[in-house]
């Protein structure tokens, strides 16, 4: 990261030097190093390469959302978070620093210059990385971000940042519409690596940043009146197919490249989550249709004889498929995509359907790749360290776990998910069900998009399928009574909202966390939200059964929960309670700015259960003044 940013700036400092004269060079009263002015397209590149930093964030929400398990976020996957670390802290780097003034003046000197559609490109950033950083760490700098001469900074609250972050977003949708005179032949479309400088699909950005921002208030008392037809407005004008996702395109070039950071933060080459990050037990449950039947009476799995790889009673309901492999369209195709296993090792069986059905999968636990059944393997599909290089390797690396994969923004499947749970809020069963249909074949096309097939008898990387295949399952699941097949009688808010969490792994574990918060977790409590007492104790949490009509997340249970394989206490400090947020930078705000984190509420910045404080969003009602 730091290497990528250096070459940048050397870049940058190349390229303004051939542009000006012997004269100006020897002018001792400018700084060619930090020049006054500087094009608006030069920043471009730079600010949308920052957003590598997302995925260095999944490191935390991957743990918390229960779509992966880590031997080294361990204190995220434990729902504890203390003082004294940056981990976990990159979205606010991005956003203060990394972006930071680039983004700001590029805007400000677009808008000057009259450059509509930078200002706009500007704005729409803004207002999606503005909007991931509220989710992820709460309140705010807004009003004294970027204010010179302050030497403390005050926070402010969601209630004001959310409208913000939306006005921004209609901002970008105002400039990217007006005519813009200038002549820029490739200055923009060079330099965004995210649309090319298409306008058009910068539009539907802005409005799906929209989306995104409304999804997350649907538990507000108050979203229907307020928030749902916004939303389903701004989800008409946004993406249209998987064909508008917003990626990232990076280099790659694995050992060839010329800095690391070229290559995808998930690559083999760089090895981020080669065996210190893994598939959770609950993501093979789910992808799987193994959610397992438990003893209500014990909190035990029902077992089932028999049958290792299948030890446990199915639940009588699985919302994503079931292990009727034999019957078409029961099996869904993402598992072979989506998840590793360590069958077929020299991809011998890439076309084979049969084959392919029943392949395993084994996922581990909060901090150990050893589950309950078996052994996660890596990403990238063995049982050890990833290697780009040797007899046995992973190549390149496989799907979005690829060295040259773009990394995901946004996609149309996860905005039809969002459209589906406004129009299920408002009663109109019939359109939800719409949506969720259009969200999962979106979510599939997505998937198919990123396969890159290793080789025949060789063990040196790669997806273990052929798009060809999947795209045959694909039809066929899409077809199957999970999706097109599924009565509207036996539609539910857990369809909507599992299949979006399917939709969102691991790239978007975020959002996926944003969903899980303001559900609180399947928590069992009454009245508004839960608290110590009414939903957790010291020791353990209490969680509604996947019997319960009204829980969202089958099979989801948090580690103090009382069921088996969890019955894991959190750390004393958080009083009971899952973690809410994310604590700001540590190197930012507690070393330099802590007064002003001192006097947030319900709970200040500095007790030792912040990271426990609920979020605006994730109460029906307004924000209390204390805990």
């Amino acid at each position: 990261m730091i290497k990528k940013i250096s070459f940048s700036v050397v870049l940058l400092t190349s390229i303004l030097l051939t542009n000006i004269s012997c004269d100006d060079y020897l002018d001792v009263n400018n700084n060619v190093d930090a020049p006054d002015y500087v094009e608006g397209y030069l920043y471009l590149a730079g600010i949308i390469q920052q957003y590598q930093g997302m995925y260095w964030d999944i490191r935390a929400t991957g743990p918390l959302t229960q779509m992966m398990g880590t031997s080294s976020y361990t204190t995220f996957a434990s729902h504890y978070y203390s003082e004294g670390s940056d981990a976990g802290g990159e979205i606010w780097r991005v956003v203060y620093w990394l972006q930071g003034m680039n983004l700001e003046n590029m805007i400000n000197q677009s808008v000057k210059n009259k450059e509509w559609t930078l200002a706009g490109i500007g704005y729409a950033i803004k207002a999606y990385s503005w909007d991931q950083m509220t989710k992820y760490h709460s309140e705010l700098i807004l009003k004294d971000a970027f204010a010179p001469g302050l030497l403390s900074h005050r926070y402010d609250y969601q209630e004001e940042i959310y409208p913000q972050v939306r006005e921004w977003a209609y901002k970008a949708v105002e400039y990217l519409k007006m005519e813009d005179l200038n002549n820029y032949g490739s200055k923009i479309s060079a330099n965004d690596f995210i649309y090319g400088g298409d306008k058009d699909k910068w539009i539907k950005f802005a409005y799906g940043v929209i989306v995104r921002n409304l999804t997350s208030l649907t538990n507000k008392s108050n979203f229907n009146t307020a928030y749902a037809q916004e939303l389903i407005d701004a989800a008409g004008k946004s993406f249209q197919s998987s064909a508008d996702d917003a990626t990232v395109k990076i280099a790659g070039g694995s050992a060839a490249a010329a800095f690391s950071a070229y290559n995808n933060f998930w690559g083999p080459f760089r090895a981020n989550i080669s065996r210190s990050f893994f598939q959770h037990e609950y993501a093979v449950q789910v992808f799987t249709g193994t959610v397992p039947k438990y003893d209500e009476a014990t909190g035990n799995k029902v077992l089932r004889a028999g049958n290792p790889y299948y030890p446990y009673d199915p639940a009588d309901k699985q919302i994503i498929c079931d292990t009727l492999v034999d019957v078409t369209g029961h099996y869904d195709p993402r598992v072979a995509v989506k998840l590793a296993t360590i069958d077929d090792p020299t991809y011998d069986n890439m076309d084979n359907i049969d084959h392919i059905k029943k392949r395993k999968y084994y996922g581990g636990t909060f901090t150990s790749f050893t589950g309950p059944i078996g052994v996660a393997p890596s990403y990238y599909g063995r049982n050890s360290t990833s290697s780009y290089a040797g007899a046995t390797h992973d190549g390149k690396g496989r799907w979005i776990y690829r060295d040259d994969a773009p990394y995901i923004l946004m996609t149309y499947a996860e905005l039809q998910f969002c459209l589906a749970e406004a129009y299920w809020k408002l009663g109109r069963k019939a359109d939800a069900l719409e949506a969720f249909k259009a969200g999962v074949k979106g979510d599939l096309a997505f998937t198919a998009k990123y396969i890159s097939p290793g080789a025949k008898g060789q063990p040196t990387g790669g997806d273990k399928i052929t798009t060809a295949v999947f795209n045959t399952l694909a039809a066929e699941y899409a077809a199957g009574p999970y999706v097109d097949g599924l009565d509207i009688a036996d539609f539910t808010l857990s369809h909507i909202m599992m299949q979006k969490w399917v939709a969102l792994y691991p790239w978007g574990a975020s959002e996926a966390w944003v969903d899980m918060r303001k559900y609180h977790y399947d928590i069992q409590y009454s009245g508004e939200y839960p608290s110590n007492g009414n939903g957790y104790e010291l020791n353990s949490v209490t969680q509604k059964w996947d019997t319960n009509p009204e829980k969202v997340y089958k099979g989801l249970y948090l580690a103090p929960a009382q069921v088996q394989h969890r019955k894991i206490t959190y750390n004393t400090k958080n009083s009971g309670s899952p973690c809410y947020r994310i604590r700001p930078r540590y190197n930012s705000e507690y070393m330099w700015n802590k007064p002003s984190l001192e006097s947030l509420v319900p709970i200040a910045g500095t007790a030792e259960n912040y990271q426990c404080s609920i979020p605006w969003f994730a109460y029906p009602g307004n924000l209390p003044s204390s805990n």
